[in-house]
């Protein structure tokens, strides 16, 4: 592509590589659709000949690029995908696609089409047109409605218009007669029509997450289906009859409001239950807490493949796979409303943590936002326990969309080491649970008051009468500070005072401070000319002394002084004379973590590196926990990190990783470190160099990266160069590959293939690039692809966790396990296709039908070579008898 931009003269052959095998996936690009705009005008010969393409909808040269789409005749499969851009959250970022060229109803080639993560809000007409198509996907759109001659489709076998906004369905949808897969999940349908019973040939059927109270008895007309998906709808009763499908193998009625179901059905194994108030009266006007066992209220227990739930006027109580809980009372919402949440890993450039706050929990987003509800709902969100809540406090903060403000919070501690932050809120919005100094408070009129901290009664402060002419908010925080950090300086002192208030304006009169004199410093030992009272700005960057600006008056154990401007207040007793510049140091080490890094592989699979940043008195009982499973040098020296800090892995001689990971800047792993997070990645590395003769000793380096913002300037200086960026340095070793095919002569052992082959020469390859390419493709279908392939549910969750959902390290883990198996070729694309990705699908087909031709043809001319007696039936026609017999 770059030598097309250029106009260079390699241009031709460079495209032509491009367009190999008629394909064009332009969506991983940002600039895609000027790339496909490019190549069309200087290779139109062959674009038009393109079979499957793929382009992202978040381009802005969409628009353009759509007209030149009802030229390519021969399409078997358009992708036109959002969802490729994100937004400062983390929140993909739908497409603007919102129609069609009415032209495009003329590709009669087409047999997929995928616009799902778009802002369709119709269907475009022109989809009723297109007589091959096969596999139609609209999900995370806006339709409120299918056009009435929606069963025209009469070739469509696979449909899906999850989270989308449907009402209703137009009768036509009967029509689908050989359609097996539909997904009408996360929308908003109230009924269902009759003619759904005439989808005969259906073998699964998902209309999760609707507003559904009843369903048609001619669901039992559908003979062939195998899974039946009604779960987190309104359904208060259910069909007898449906317990009678013959292939019926799954049935989710959960979380429903069945109060009574069949025998038939309630007896079934197929059946599952869970979350609907079965044998319970009706709710009471009254419910009571969540606490509360009496009330009635329907109990919602979500799978962590959920990301939604409907609460009606009744209330509910909700609990997430994660752990989170709500209570929604009865009348919070006055109509049925669809919550949909999240949980996302803290980003700094947004999750924007204060001076001495401590992350305790990922951020969870909850949507509708900004939608106030009748009552209070309640939150219950579980958080990693600090080492200690002394001089701290624990409370859930939420973002406004423009500041975070922290929320009223209670605590509870379930079990020993589970500990859950509540609040009650009247909007959704983004939470997290964050340790912050203990705050007290208090409001300021104008005939004065008393504010005392809570950590150590003996600092006040006390606000005369005709202090302030409108009354105002003031907080107090307190930091005590370790001896230790101040006595390498040869010094002491007092604890740290933090005062904040809402108004801008200063105080009218002076405030009078009482701090207690720094340890082992007296009244009767006090040598004046050593205390020195330093003023912090509110960002901790400059530390001046102001002891010459105030009065200072002394009891036997306190320091009082006044002020009428509010920041950091501190005592310091030392001999030192630039006290402002060790002051700084120290407040800076005060913010600091010491951790040791450490580089594990697992036993099983070396290619397997779990890479972690510890706290130090974490390192041991994680160690411990490891080392069944994983093996490794010793963790790194100790080294000090901000809370919020982002530091890089590089490996390093000979090994590397798939440089494609979101994670990935430079070839190098980010990670931003949390003290009470799992600041932990588990990746596969690979090494360019052969490894069939000797091992790979290679490495993996720890370098900082940037520094939180509210850190001060002097600490950003002495982090510049080459020498401060490193952190640490680990060794990694990947051992030497066993010889994997027989070193017996044989005509084909001058053949080389990749170390990782799916399938065999025969039936034809699938090789570590395709593996490449099929991976950047799946997308947000990963997991549902992982299952079908059948991965379970905790390597699944593994995976999304510890290797930050990498497709790529999924579909890998999964080939290596399965590549002595003849008929994975085939599992992979029997799961693309239950997974909805018939363009994958067919583009394997497509790959594994080229492979088969070039071994023929390979073979073919080995036998010109060593004679027609050693290939019998290769030099004959290929009919389907002889061809039986091409193996050698």
């Amino acid at each position: 592509f770059a030598a097309l931009e250029e106009g260079a003269s390699g241009a031709p052959a460079l495209a032509a590589s491009c367009l190999a095998d008629n394909r064009l996936n332009l969506d991983v690009y940002p600039d895609g659709c000027r790339r496909f705009l490019r190549l069309f005008e200087g290779r139109q010969g062959e674009v038009v000949r393109v079979e499957f393409l793929r382009l992202s909808t978040n381009d802005r040269l969409l628009g353009t690029t759509l007209g030149i789409l009802p030229h390519l005749k021969h399409l078997k499969s358009l992708v036109l995908k959002g969802g490729h851009a994100r937004d400062e959250f983390g929140s993909c970022q739908h497409g603007s696609l919102t129609s069609l060229p009415p032209d495009v109803g003329n590709l009669s080639c087409l047999t997929h089409l995928d616009l799902s993560f778009n802002s369709l809000s119709t269907l475009p007409g022109c989809i009723l047109h297109l007589p091959s198509l096969r596999v139609l996907l609209v999900s995370h759109n806006s339709l409120v409605t299918l056009p009435e001659d929606f069963g025209s489709l009469s070739k469509l076998t696979f449909f899906s218009a999850m989270k989308n906004q449907l009402k209703d369905l137009p009768q036509s949808i009967g029509e689908l007669a050989v359609l097996q897969d539909l997904d009408l999940s996360e929308n908003a349908l109230e009924f269902l029509p009759e003619e759904v019973g005439n989808l005969h040939n259906c073998t699964e059927l998902d209309l999760s997450g609707n507003r559904l109270s009843s369903i048609p008895d001619s669901l039992a007309n559908l003979k062939s289906l195998r899974r039946l998906h009604l779960h987190s709808n309104l359904l208060v009763t259910v069909p007898a009859s449906l317990a009678s499908l013959p292939n019926l193998s799954r049935l989710d009625l959960q979380n429903n409001c069945l109060r009574a179901v069949p025998p038939e059905i309630q007896t079934s194994p197929f059946v599952h239950l869970r979350g609907n108030p079965l044998g319970e009266t009706e709710p009471s006007p009254q419910a009571g807490k969540y606490e509360s066992s009496a009330g009635g209220l329907r109990r919602l227990f979500l799978t962590s493949g959920e990301d939604s739930f409907t609460v009606t006027s009744e209330g509910c109580r909700v609990v997430l796979a994660c752990g989170i809980h709500f209570y929604f009372p009865p009348g919070a919402a006055s109509d049925p409303l669809r919550i949909y949440f999240r949980t996302l890993a803290p980003d700094p450039r947004w999750v924007k943590l204060r001076h001495h706050d401590v992350l305790l929990s990922r951020v969870l987003e909850l949507q509708p936002h900004g939608l106030k509800f009748q009552q209070e709902v309640q939150i219950w969100m579980p958080y990693a326990s600090p080492q200690t809540l002394h001089q701290r406090e624990v409370v859930v903060r939420t973002f406004s969309g423009q500041s975070w403000s922290d929320l009223r919070t209670g605590v509870e501690q379930k079990r020993k080491s589970k500990h859950v932050a509540h609040c009650s809120v009247l909007h959704f919005s983004w939470f997290l649970v964050v340790s912050r100094l203990v705050q007290n408070e208090c409001k300021v009129p104008t005939e004065g008051t008393l504010l005392f901290s809570s950590v150590d009664p003996s600092i006040k402060v006390t606000f005369p009468p005709g202090v302030t002419e409108e009354t105002r908010s003031v907080k107090l925080q307190v930091r005590v500070i370790i001896s230790e950090l101040t006595a390498d300086a040869g010094c002491r002192a007092s604890p740290l005072l933090c005062l904040s208030q809402d108004s801008l304006v200063d105080f009218l009169r002076p405030v009078r401070i009482q701090l207690p004199l720094p340890p082992g410093v007296t009244g009767l030992n006090l040598d004046r000319s050593r205390l020195h009272l330093l003023h912090g700005d509110l960002e901790g960057q400059t530390w001046d002394d102001i002891t010459s600006q105030v009065v200072l008056e002394f009891t036997h154990l306190y320091a009082v002084f006044e002020v009428t401007h509010f920041s950091w207040y501190w005592l310091w007793y030392t001999t030192k004379t630039y006290i402002g510049g060790i002051a700084k140091k120290v407040y800076e080490r005060l913010r600091m973590y010491q951790v040791n890094f450490i580089a594990l592989q697992r036993k099983k699979d070396p290619e397997q590196v779990l890479l972690q940043c510890v706290p130090k008195h974490k390192v041991d009982p994680v160690l411990k926990k490891l080392q069944d499973r994983y093996r490794g040098p010793e963790p790194s020296d100790m080294v000090e990190m901000f809370e919020g800090e982002q530091f890089f892995a590089a490996f390093e001689h000979g090994i590397s990783i798939d440089m494609d990971r979101p994670d990935c800047v430079d070839g190098r792993l980010s990670f931003i470190f949390y003290s009470h997070l799992k600041n932990m990645k588990e990746i596969y590395v690979t090494s360019p160099v052969d490894r069939k003769g000797q091992a790979v000793k290679g490495q993996v380096s720890f370098y900082r990266g940037a520094v939180p913002e509210s850190i001060s300037e002097d600490a950003r200086r002495r982090r510049k160069g080459p020498d401060s960026l490193w952190l640490a340095t680990l060794p990694i070793k990947l051992p030497r590959l066993k010889p994997r095919w027989s070193e017996n002569p044989s005509p084909l052992n001058g053949f080389s293939f990749p170390p990782l082959n799916l399938g065999n020469a025969e039936t034809g390859y699938l090789t570590q690039a395709n593996l490449l390419s099929i991976a950047r493709r799946v997308g947000a279908d990963w997991q549902t692809v992982g299952l079908h392939l059948g991965l379970s549910y905790q390597q699944i969750e593994r995976i999304g966790e510890d290797l930050n959902k990498q497709i790529l390290d999924m579909l890998f883990s999964w080939a290596q396990q399965n590549s002595e198996d003849p008929d994975c070729v085939s599992k992979l694309i029997t799961a693309m296709k239950e997974s909805g990705r018939q363009d994958i699908a067919d583009e394997v087909e497509t790959i594994i039908e080229l492979g088969r031709q070039k071994y023929r043809e390979s073979i073919r001319q080995l036998a010109f070579v060593w004679g027609p007696a050693a290939y019998p039936g290769l030099l004959q026609p290929q009919g389907p008898a002889s061809s039986q017999g091409a193996g050698c």
